[in-house]
């Protein structure tokens, strides 16, 4: 019904009419387009089109609305997974970072651990220099002792032999022997 008042009313506002002309005339080319449009229109209704184009729409749009959805859904899932995803770099990073200060912490303290075995080693090294020192100066103290025993005995019995006769010698001899039979017995 709205269609044919539509129709009614674009015949009444023609410029034909106005015109005072006859407008249902075939002659009237503005009256053939008006009915070819208005049969194109009647068409049209017959075979439901607009209803069909509505259903259509009406598909469309649900269609859209399931995609939109759709969409919405999957940006959700992919926000929680990023989220997830996140979260998990966080753990991860924190963990690395925990074993690079665990590192760090066992490095500094092999390091300062090597240093106190290098002072001990070092240590060592020097007490048993130092004793190589004392051994050796205990050595040559007692080698110049030995040295100075034996000049001092030399010196001596060249002493005792330009000043003693045969017959002091013969007495020292003999006294030497008693003392040493009285200290024995």
């Amino acid at each position: 019904m709205k269609y044919l008042l539509t129709a009614a009313f674009a015949l009444a506002a023609s410029p034909a009419l106005a015109a005072g002309d006859v407008f249902f005339s075939l002659a009237n080319t503005d009256f053939v387009v008006l009915l070819a449009f208005l049969l194109f229109l009647g068409v049209l209704v017959y075979f439901k089109v607009p209803g069909m184009l509505t259903k259509m729409l009406d598909e469309r749009a649900d269609s859209i609305r399931k995609e939109i959805d759709e969409a919405k859904a999957l940006r959700e899932e992919a926000q929680s997974l990023l989220a997830s995803y996140e979260r998990k770099q966080k753990d991860v990073q924190a963990q690395a970072d925990r074993i690079v200060e665990n590192a760090r912490a066992e490095a500094n303290s092999a390091a300062e651990q090597a240093k106190t075995d290098i002072q001990t080693s070092v240590a060592r090294r020097l007490a048993a220099a130092e004793e190589q020192i004392a051994s050796a100066q205990d050595a040559a103290v007692r080698d110049v002792r030995n040295q100075a025993v034996t000049v001092a005995v030399a010196a001596a019995r060249e002493v005792i032999a330009k000043q003693m006769s045969a017959a002091d010698a013969n007495r020292l001899i003999d006294e030497g022997i008693s003392e040493a039979a009285a200290k024995l017995h």
